[in-house]
């Protein structure tokens, strides 16, 4: 059990300012596993106020000072790498070995990428007659989701700090524990106080209060569609800044001269089932030639029956779905691919044989399934796959664009420069070319209601900064 009872506020462990606390339940034993304070507006009105004074210095140095800090806070990451990944494991669910690879490497890799990224940023350049200054944008609101939840802080805080930005920050009230150590790391490297605060609650409670606060120059969220709308409102009272990353219903698209025997599985295992789903840009849908369905749907039954699911400390491949809400929510979606026609390949609405303690889900596939049915439109945010074949091209772009979303996305062929030429066309933020890995220092974000900015690399550092003009006389 881990128990925290205290808030990071400027530079110091405080008691939160309402009393009440929040419960976190180990997903593949239904058993609390940790309690954290329940934050209150006051509480942010703290920190807001923490950082807002902390700014005024910490605006100010240079960025060879900043880099130090944060190779510091990256070397805390690395050595505490195994307590991160199994307190991740512990609260998300997500199998211990994945965990250690994905949530505590990934966070790591992109804390020691901006102490990369600072020694050559240019935070000043002439442009003609004008000295053109990139400042920080001042007090960042961050708001993070349950999936990947360290990853999602690092990947907001650690360009928030390389800017100049001081940081108020409220993890998912459903995996916060992690928070609490990348919190004592940068309490141990000495940043100044201030600089970092760590308020966590509810979204209804503290994100609305981040969003809303008058001395919050930017918010940076991640998270649903529908709760990314209420922090753009919320945010557009004082106009500031808003980054949003939300949801995705992406698109594999597998062309007709593809290699089908090299593509499905890992399409279907890594592309769209990691960490059980829950993974915004997780390509759900998989567009396949009308001709090659049958192909395509028996090796996609094999790979999802592959699949071994267990508990978090198990040599599963998947765990189980965050919260009991979760697993309902998907298993009603599973019902209602049935309910409006598609076909079921394999999976289903009951548990996994043997795992009736857990919120698990059974790895789902779908085929012959329809532009206009549900599990084609909505994010589901669990391993339920939908294989939809085409004719040809052009409806196969049209099929991939057809959706609110546009966060990411995959084409597969023989010919890489095909390949190539049908990812130009994806309207979305990033697209996987025949099985191309994912990128810490590429761009990543969405288009339309996936959301606007960018994370990660230098591209990420520059939402936090304002540009200033000198014009200078000639």
């Amino acid at each position: 059990m881990k128990e925290f009872d205290q808030l990071y506020i400027g530079g110091a462990w405080v008691a939160s300012q309402g009393g009440e606390t929040i419960e976190v339940v180990n997903p593949s034993t239904e058993q609390v596993c940790g309690r954290v304070p329940a934050g209150t507006p006051a509480d942010v009105a703290r920190a807001v106020e923490a950082a807002r004074a902390a700014f005024e210095t910490w605006g100010s140095t240079s960025p060879e000072e900043r880099r130090k800090h944060i190779e510091g806070i990256a070397e805390g990451l690395r050595s505490r790498s195994e307590e991160i990944a199994a307190c991740i494991s512990e609260e998300l669910g997500m199998p211990i070995r994945l965990a250690t690879a994905i949530q505590a490497g990934l966070p790591a890799a992109n804390m020691a990428n901006h102490v990369r990224i600072l020694e050559d940023f240019l935070f000043e350049e002439q442009v003609g007659n004008s000295l053109v200054i990139r400042e920080p944008v001042g007090v960042v609101g961050a708001i993070t989701p349950w999936n990947y939840p360290l990853h999602q802080i690092v990947a907001k805080v650690a360009p928030a700090l390389a800017a100049g930005c001081t940081v108020v920050l409220k993890p998912s009230e459903v995996t916060p524990l992690n928070a609490f150590i990348l919190t004592e790391i940068i309490d141990a490297v000495g940043l100044p106080a201030g600089v970092f605060n760590l308020v966590t609650g509810t979204g209804p409670v503290v994100g609305e209060a981040i969003a809303a606060h008058p001395d919050v120059d930017m918010v940076s969220f991640t998270g649903s569609t529908r709760a990314g709308k209420r922090v753009g409102e919320l945010g557009a009272q004082t106009v500031k800044r808003v980054h949003l990353e939300l949801g995705g219903k992406s698109a594999n698209v597998i062309l007709d001269d593809a290699d089908l025997d090299a593509c499905v599985a890992p399409g279907v295992i890594s592309g769209c089932f990691l960490n059980s789903g829950q993974t915004c840009s997780a390509l759900t849908r998989m567009l396949v030639p009308r001709g090659k369905q049958a192909q395509v749907v028996a090796l996609a039954k094999a790979a999802a029956e592959s699949v071994t699911v267990g508990p978090a400390d198990s040599d599963a491949r998947l765990g189980p779905l965050v919260s009991a809400t979760q697993r309902d929510r998907v298993r009603a979606y599973i019902q209602t691919g049935i309910d409006e026609g598609a076909t079921l390949v394999t999976g289903g609405v009951d548990p996994p044989q043997g795992l009736d303690t857990g919120y698990f889900v059974q790895p789902t596939v779908f085929a012959d399934v329809t532009p206009d049915m549900t599990i084609a439109r909505e994010e589901i945010f669990g391993p339920v796959l939908a294989i939809m074949p085409y004719d040809d091209e052009e409806q196969a772009v049209e099929i991939a664009n057809a959706t609110i979303y546009g966060l990411a996305g995959a084409v597969q062929s023989a010919d890489v420069e095909r390949a190539k030429a049908f990812a130009r066309r994806m309207r979305t933020g990033q697209v996987n070319v025949n099985e191309g890995g994912f990128n810490l220092l590429a761009p990543f974000g969405g288009y339309k209601q996936s959301g606007n900015g960018r994370e990660l690399g230098r591209f990420g550092l520059e939402e936090f900064l304002e540009y200033k003009s000198l014009q200078l006389p000639a």
